[in-house]
């Protein structure tokens, strides 16, 4: 296990660098000039864009730019955010709480009511609770997030008025302690259900899929003939060996929670890491993109590893070298 690990860092590592190297050149070439939107003007001077461009350093070549960068990470230094003119790791710092708090509870809530759905479906094929949480997840499937989210502020914040609309906390009515946590939580109602409800379909058709199949494999048919407990063959065999496609897709969702929750933190106007991509994105702050990608590519390498070392965990058969 252990020289795999080292295997699967390694793989990591190569597999990060050359993200980042992809990713700054399609961000630098892509259309749009960072001094140009700095500058706030219709038609700046070519004076001004040029003084913007030598201080920060986008007047060089692109592949001395890209050493440059290289260095920077190496010691820990993100770099500078053109537009808000502040450290990128603070500004990544005080948006990366409120997303993992937002895509982790979804992606949990997720996880757990999609394979208990699904595998239940599984055990009552053709009946008509089957037949109706397929269509319920179909068309949950169908819906885009925004969209949904839109409805529940229409149907939860504008007609019923039980819940908020937008924001992590009432800045009004600002709360410490508890107040707090709650206040916190009472906000986080509306876009974890959003994001939940988009992200349940795919874990009950993968688990109604997998339990199924496995429902039909011979041993469990031995099993049933040598009188063994239903539930018993459900919990001990049937499920532990459906549930690790699943586990995959889990581990896929938590690789993207650093801006998987863009669309969403828009909608509810979530403070998070989506939001301040976007933006980057719109302002072309190159350092602040760079960051940003620097952090998803850290998350999908460690979720992949940790989705591996779980295989093994679930699934004594698997071992790895």
């Amino acid at each position: 296990m252990g020289r795999y690990l080292l295997k699967k860092a390694g793989a990591a590592v190569l597999t990060i660098i050359f993200v980042l190297v992809l990713n700054f050149f399609i961000i630098h070439i892509a259309p749009g000039d960072p001094a140009r939107i700095l500058s706030g003007l219709d038609n700046p001077s070519p004076e001004v864009i040029q003084t913007l461009r030598e201080k920060y350093g986008l007047d060089k070549p692109l592949q001395v730019q890209l050493v440059t960068y290289f260095k920077r990470v190496i010691k820990g230094d993100l770099g500078h955010s053109i537009v808000y003119d502040r450290p990128v790791w603070t500004l990544i710092k005080e948006r990366l709480g409120a997303t993992l708090l937002l895509t982790f509870t979804s992606a949990i809530i997720a996880f757990v009511l999609g394979s208990l759905l699904g595998a239940y479906s599984a055990t009552r094929q053709g009946s008509k609770v089957d037949a109706a949480l397929s269509f319920v997840a179909y068309l949950l499937y169908s819906m885009p997030s925004f969209w949904l989210g839109l409805m529940l502020i229409l149907v939860f914040a504008s007609w019923l008025k039980i819940l908020p609309t937008s924001g992590m906390v009432n800045l009004r009515a600002p709360s410490t302690g508890i107040l707090h946590y709650l206040d916190v939580f009472w906000h986080l109602i509306l876009p974890a259900t959003t994001l939940s409800l988009v992200q349940i379909p795919a874990y009950y058709r993968i688990t109604r899929s997998s339990v199924s199949g496995v429902l039909k494999e011979d041993f469990i048919t031995m099993f049933r003939a040598s009188g063994m407990d239903e539930r018993k063959i459900f919990r001990k065999y049937a499920f532990k060996n459906a549930i690790l496609p699943t586990v995959t897709v889990f581990g896929l969702h938590l690789a993207y929670v650093v801006t998987g929750a863009a669309l969403v933190e828009i909608v509810f106007a979530w403070p998070g890491m989506g939001r301040l991509m976007l933006g980057a994105i719109y302002r072309r702050d190159y350092p602040l993109l760079m960051g940003i990608y620097l952090i998803m590519s850290l998350s999908v390498a460690v979720t992949m590893i940790v989705v591996d070392i779980l295989y093994a965990v679930l699934d004594p058969r698997i071992r790895y070298t």
